[in-house]
């Protein structure tokens, strides 16, 4: 299948003429293939970076999704860690329920909502229960 090629005549400064006759003396090569191949290579860089016009706004607003919900999944995993670490530390040894026994459970319960909404309102996700910080208000 023979493919139908167009003429065309055009004038390259002298340093880059002498690198294309170069190239084209080597085994294999002509000027019209490496012509062909470097403004294929243009062409396709520049869809490139029309891509990136067209299609970069909406990544950028994945990416920030993306951040956003590993932001809630920090969130909760810190609230699954205190709450884990209450249920060990504090409540190892609890008699059967009973009225008092309930109402502690539920005062326990609120103070340790109020101690993650503490640690997410300072929003430091390095400042963990782990690493040495108190765990003041659940030890009633």
């Amino acid at each position: 299948m023979q493919t139908r090629k167009t003429r065309h005549q055009f004038y390259l400064p002298d340093a880059l003429s002498e690198k294309l006759d170069a190239m084209a003396a080597k085994p294999g090569a002509s000027k019209t293939a490496i012509l062909t191949d470097a403004l294929t290579a243009w062409f396709d860089r520049r869809a490139a970076t029309e891509l990136d016009q067209r299609f970069g706004i909406r990544l950028d607003r994945q990416n920030r999704i993306a951040d956003r919900t590993e932001q809630k999944i920090d969130y909760l995993t810190e609230a699954l860690g205190l709450f884990i670490r209450h249920q060990l530390t504090l409540t190892a040894h609890q008699p059967a329920f009973d009225a008092e026994t309930s109402r502690l459970g539920r005062v326990r319960y609120d103070e340790f909502v109020k101690l993650v909404g503490r640690l997410l309102a300072r929003g430091d996700s390095e400042a963990r229960l782990t690493h040495g910080q108190s765990d003041k208000g659940l030890d009633q």
